[in-house]
């Protein structure tokens, strides 16, 4: 038996999944976690999960944060005659009592109850399955509009904050530590150029006229789970990243990834282009699942929000492009610099039609 197979065993026998265990199989297609698929002898299958020691240091802290918000979210759910068990994550408890599971390396596992006749999709294939995740998304604010955001911790320090990013990039292009900034000063100088748009969100919130929200923070489209018959969104997933923030990030995170054609390495920016059609399909499906949650400044600064996520994340590349390629995957030379360019492209795109993009949302408030 292999080490791996000794804390997969360990984790198996920590949780009561009210049968014996029959089969266990890798699942899905996450990165940062190990994923199991559990089925029992009674045929019912469950979530299994390693957390990630690498991606998340504090896990209990995040097991605090997704057991009080999936509770929270039973609650309501129920409330409005909803079905808890298909439209939220359940955290299954460990034997103990606890919401999680520490194998005899000190990693944390946890488990949730299978959302059967779902499907997660990897990409937005139609205009459709693209409002389907925004109205998804929406609704987790709508949900959550009460719960006291202060209360979460933060699972990535500073994950959102703009500026800390900027400064990381100018370290990073100051320290030069791999020669690289030189044959990047175009899209260093296009950083630069933006530095007082990174405080534009910030200071709508330390002045008061964002408020701090519970947001997911990683709102890809395979974050939601698909009914498999309707294809409507029925349970947003992957609650790791849930923490306090701003609504218009949740939103432009949606938008930086899924109203564009193209790659996210795409190496020809004349095929980058964001799709002015798919942003007004997301921004309406969005402010309908969110059903009158969102203040107007919020609403307002929906814009805002894709374009400093695209800026944010183009700038994240670029540090770790200079960096040496340490944080993000790469599976050829420069991956991470092409990276950088397409979200340029992107934010550059939205200034260009920056007009359309705000009567698009004032069509829609």
């Amino acid at each position: 038996m292999t080490t791996a197979e000794q804390y997969l065993n360990e984790s198996l026998a920590a949780f009561d999944f009210g049968a014996p265990a029959v089969e266990t199989v890798r699942f899905g297609e996450g990165h940062i976690n190990d994923t199991f698929a559990v089925r029992t002898q009674s045929g019912k299958r469950f979530i299994l999960q390693r957390i990630s020691p690498a991606a998340f240091k504090q896990p209990g802290q995040l097991m605090e944060n997704i057991t009080g918000v999936t509770q929270y979210l039973e609650q309501i759910i129920s409330q409005s005659g909803g079905d808890p068990n298909r439209e939220t994550l359940r955290v299954l408890r460990a034997r103990d009592g606890a919401s999680c599971f520490y194998d005899s390396a000190g990693c944390c596992w946890r488990a949730f109850p299978f959302i059967e006749e779902t499907i997660c999709c990897q990409s937005a294939d139609t205009p459709e399955l693209f409002a389907a995740s925004g109205r998804a998304f929406g609704r987790f604010q709508q949900l959550l509009r009460d719960y006291p955001a202060e209360t979460l911790h933060e699972t990535i320090p500073r994950f959102h904050d703009t500026e800390n990013r900027l400064a990381n990039l100018k370290a990073a292009v100051q320290a030069d530590t791999h020669g690289r900034a030189a044959a990047c000063q175009p899209e260093i100088d296009f950083m630069l150029a933006r530095e007082a748009d990174c405080s534009v969100a910030l200071q709508a919130l330390r002045d008061g006229e964002l408020p701090l929200r519970v947001t997911h923070n990683d709102t890809k489209l395979n974050n939601v789970l698909m009914d498999e018959k309707t294809k409507e969104g029925i349970c947003v997933i992957d609650l790791d990243t849930v923490m306090p923030g701003l609504s218009i990030n949740d939103f432009g995170d949606s938008i930086r990834f899924g109203a564009n054609h193209c790659a996210e390495d795409e190496t020809d920016l004349s095929k980058v282009n964001l799709d002015l059609n798919l942003f007004a399909v997301y921004t309406a499906a969005f402010l309908e699942g969110a059903g009158g949650t969102l203040a107007d400044a919020e609403i307002r600064f929906l814009p805002w929000g894709a374009k400093l996520m695209t800026l944010e994340c183009g700038m994240r590349f670029l540090t770790d492009y200079l960096e040496g390629d340490v944080y993000f995957h790469i599976q050829r030379e420069h991956q991470n610099l092409d990276r950088c360019r397409t979200q340029c492209k992107l934010v550059s795109d939205m200034e260009a039609h920056w007009a359309e993009l705000e009567a698009i949302v004032n069509q829609y408030r």
